[in-house]
């Protein structure tokens, strides 16, 4: 079986968050047992791009139980968990992916896990999708459809769409109840200031927290820094999601207003250059710039240089 993962004698430490993660998902156990009777995707070719780490490693686990032949990257390789790459390819499930990968070798690994010529695939922030279209066209007469997981991968899809250029057919997962109700605002919501805390190993209470972005993801990364205590504004340029912010108790400002207003800043929006220069000019000294978008473009990080 071929892989290519960072080092395979982490794989115990990933066996152990992954059995741990598997505790807590009693739905996926569920389906698991049920998958191993039916095998529904048995023989099936299956690309899988996501967040590579412990809950994500037990959904391809219960595919290759479903009979599915799968292969898996990361969809981003600064969230790829090398323990946890190591330990599937254990259990017998190719990797390709490590935890900080150059673009030309992230590339690379997308590359190799489209290899498996997929008849199915799971994407999380579209690059499989992008690929599939681009230099792996070739693969696209055996593609059947795939899933898209993220607010930024179905804008997109819907382009692609809309451009009447996507090939097969997606299935939104990211507009499923159960992912935007629960996932992105009470997942991504505490996961976020997990990550900032454990950062900076700063008080969050009496900050001034400026959100980009009032979607699921940005309404529970706002509900969890009013809940830690901070004055939380919010800058979103749909006036549905502003007003609903307005009526959730924050103050709701252009970002222009609330650069030189904000301790820390998140933004959450899947859109490009939602922070620049002419916001960083106004910033107060030692600032906090976050961002928990799918990808590193919503800071325009050459202008603040």
């Amino acid at each position: 079986m071929q892989a290519i993962v960072r080092d395979m004698k982490l794989a115990s430490e990933g066996h152990l968050k992954i059995d741990w993660a598997w505790q807590h998902m009693p739905l996926l156990n569920a389906l698991k047992s049920e998958f191993e009777k039916s095998r529904p995707f048995l023989n099936k070719r299956m690309a899988i791009s996501v967040h590579l780490e412990a809950k994500t490693a037990c959904l391809a686990l219960v595919l290759k139980a479903a009979g599915a032949d799968v292969a898996v990257t990361g969809s981003n390789p600064l969230s790829t968990q090398d323990a946890i790459a190591a330990a599937l390819v254990e259990r017998g499930i190719p990797v390709f992916a490590w935890h900080g990968a150059t673009t030309q070798e992230y590339k690379e690994h997308l590359a190799a896990t489209l290899d498996i010529q997929p008849e199915l695939f799971l994407d999380d922030g579209g690059d499989l999708t992008t690929m599939l279209h681009g230099e792996k066209r070739s693969l696209l007469s055996g593609v059947k459809g795939g899933c898209e997981e993220t607010t930024t991968g179905l804008m997109r899809m819907r382009a692609m769409a809309k451009a009447g250029k996507l090939a097969f057919p997606m299935i939104a997962v990211n507009d499923a109840d159960c992912k935007h109700l629960f996932d992105n605002r009470y997942g991504t919501g505490q996961s976020v200031w997990d990550g900032i805390m454990r950062t900076t190993n700063l008080i969050v209470a009496g900050k001034n927290v400026v959100v980009a972005g009032f979607g699921w993801c940005g309404k529970g990364v706002a509900m969890r820094a009013k809940g830690l205590g901070a004055n939380v504004i919010v800058t979103e340029v749909d006036p549905v999601r502003a007003l609903e912010a307005v009526m959730e108790g924050f103050r709701v400002m252009p970002m222009i207003e609330a650069a030189a207003l904000g301790d820390i800043f998140i933004t959450v929006t899947g859109c490009c250059n939602v922070i620049g220069r002419a916001h960083f000019e106004r910033m107060r000294d030692g600032a906090l710039l976050c961002n928990a978008g799918h990808f590193d473009v919503e800071v325009n990080k050459t202008e603040l240089k």
